[in-house]
């Protein structure tokens, strides 16, 4: 998992600040190292590993002379996190520069040829052949963007692909398979970048390229053309979130700021209410849906399935992405494929959905517009939570639930839900009222080596995704379970040093989760009870509890009893001293 970003200014003044500003804002993405490459008369490139911050302060990154150039943070997928290995990469005569998002599965074959023509290697990385290839082409006598195109041919993988050469100045060449690009166009300059955030400073109109394309980018503009070489007209797309809107504004951390901004991200997904029945409308009659997703939106995924299967009474299935081979070849033309991600980009949910678009109705819900799953899917819905910068999914997640909840709802006629829906965004103000009663409830939780979290029906996927906040943040094991399932096994691990959170709004399950409560109970669990104001049984048998509007109903539950478990994690991660926002060997996009 990498961040790329490329600049060519229309000015001839030094690039490397705006670079490296650009690169600072794609931190979010996980990264080991980081480098850049100009060009003043020749390649210059500095890098090196470990924090940004210090490694500029090694490196002087602003000293760097050209008026273009490319930058690099690397998550180490095929190499170790080394100086070598940090990117850019140069060919052995220093006369290509490259920098590479992706996994490239044939490198070693590739290596093994260029070595024995002579080429010589310093990095351990699959992206060094890249640089090696396109200096090979271009002895061939083609030119970069002809180099690049034939290198490409030769790729098995994974790629988003920025490359420069002293043999061909003032210009770059980007291409992209199975990985994120886009192109944007600025008032001082043209920006090629991994993901919207890096150029939001300088650049607000936007294309995506699709695979295959090859995008050109000098000081007088940009082009974009086909795997032909045929140039394609393509119409910017014009993103409104502002600088602001990726930055902190006050908050400690970005993940806190998230979680309080969901209540817009609820309101502001609403807003897909007629785009939905529009998709509904042409899709039809559907005889089997299956949802396919992974992490986070994978929870949402299971939510997905008990509204549908409970609302429209339409056979439902979940499969984790990395896993969906197995299911694929049951997917027919009567069966709608649903593929959740925060980012669009989300490797094994991409390639699931080719191979449902082969013979099945396909939908994407997803948080960034043009990307690479609005662009494979039949239809799309695009969820209005805004830039997320926080590796834990937070908003995001509440923003899939809700346009899970509208496209259920609708399907079914159930107006009462669209109904309940609508008043979602209070009830999560109401949460976040009492967030410093909750941070000091955290604090009596920091001392945990493991956590359970329990739900039934529709407080099983709360559960699940309690537990996973929980763990990647604060590093502390934990588990979901659907509360029945405590006789089958995890009961054997409940003692006086586990907490157990029981997530039991009203409604069908409640007398049943409430003995599954006293079972932990029994046992001398430490129990914080997320519950109905009021609920006095719950607060009794409890060392803790945390209280929701008792208007919420067990089916919104999802929508607002993941509030506070996100809000428990958080503090929890802070009051351990790691940073919530990066936690360790997570990424945010996951592409490889």
């Amino acid at each position: 998992m990498c961040g790329i970003v490329g600049c060519i200014l229309k000015e001839k003044k030094d690039v490397a600040p705006i670079l490296f500003e650009c690169i600072k804002n794609l931190e979010y993405r996980g990264y080991d190292s980081i480098g850049l490459a100009t060009y003043d008369n020749a390649i210059h490139v500095k890098k090196g590993k470990g924090d940004i911050r210090k490694v500029d302060r090694e490196q002087n990154f602003s000293n760097m002379k050209g008026f273009y150039g490319i930058a690099h943070t690397r998550w180490a997928s095929t190499g170790k996190p080394t100086h070598e290995n940090a990117h850019p990469h140069l060919d052995d005569s220093n006369t290509v520069a490259v920098v590479h998002n992706g996994t490239l599965e044939n490198y070693l074959e590739i290596r093994e040829d260029l070595i024995e023509e002579g080429h010589e290697f310093i990095s351990t990385t699959d992206t060094e052949v890249i640089p090696h290839l396109i200096k090979k082409f271009m002895d061939e006598g083609l030119d970069l963007e002809g180099a690049v195109r034939k290198c490409t041919k030769k790729l098995e993988g994974s790629y988003a692909i920025v490359a420069m050469s002293k043999d061909e100045p003032n210009k770059l060449v980007a291409t992209r398979k199975d990985s994120p690009l886009i192109i944007a166009f600025g008032k001082d300059g043209y920006f090629v970048a991994s993901d919207t955030p890096a150029v939001l400073d300088y650049a607000r109109e936007v294309i995506r390229p699709k695979e295959g394309e090859i995008a050109i980018l000098t000081k007088d503009g940009i082009e974009i053309h086909d795997k032909n070489g045929k140039k394609v007209r393509k119409t910017p797309q014009h993103i409104d979130w502002s600088p602001e809107m990726a930055k902190k504004e006050g908050f400690d951390h970005f993940m806190i700021k998230e979680i309080t901004e969901q209540s817009l991200a609820v309101k502001h997904t609403l807003g897909q209410k007629a785009n939905i029945e529009r998709i509904i409308k042409e899709i039809g009659d559907v005889k089997r849906i299956c949802f396919v997703a992974c992490g986070t939106s994978y929870h949402a995924s299971i939510t997905g399935k008990y509204l549908i299967e409970s609302l429209a009474g339409i056979a439902c299935d979940v499969v984790i992405a990395s896993e969906s081979k197995y299911t694929a070849r049951t997917w027919d033309e009567d069966t709608l494929v649903i593929f959740i991600s925060q980012s669009g980009e989300t490797f094994d949910s991409l390639m699931a959905l080719k191979e449902a678009n082969k013979t099945s109705n396909t939908l994407a819900i997803v948080n960034v517009a043009g990307s690479a799953m609005t662009e494979e899917a039949k239809y799309f819905i695009q969820t209005q939570a805004g830039p997320e910068i926080g590796v834990a999914a937070t908003k995001t997640y509440i923003a899939q639930l809700t346009a899970i909840y509208l496209f259920a709802g609708l399907m079914a006629g159930n107006d009462k839900i669209i109904e309940e829906l609508s008043r979602v965004p209070k009830y999560i103000d109401e949460v976040m009222k009492e967030k410093d009663k909750i941070k000091e409830i955290s604090k009596r939780y920091d001392f945990a080596e493991n956590a359970f979290y329990l739900g039934r029906g529709f407080s099983y996927p709360i559960a699940l995704e309690g537990a996973l906040k929980l763990k990647e943040i604060t590093y502390i094991h934990a588990e979901g379970y659907a509360a029945g399932e405590l006789k089958h096994g995890p009961l054997a691990l409940i003692d006086e040093k586990v907490p157990v959170i029981v997530i039991i709004p009203p409604g069908d399950d409640y007398k049943k989760t409430m003995v599954n409560l006293e079972e932990v109970k029994a046992r001398g669990a430490i129990i914080l009870t997320v519950c109905a104001k009021g609920d006095k049984k719950a607060a009794d048998n409890s060392i803790d509890v945390i209280e929701i509007n008792s208007e919420v109903t067990d089916i919104i539950a999802p929508l607002v009893y993941a509030v506070p478990l996100q809000l428990i994690s958080y503090y929890v991660t802070c009051d351990k001293g790691y940073d919530p926002d990066k936690p360790r060997n997570l990424a945010k996009v996951i592409t490889v």
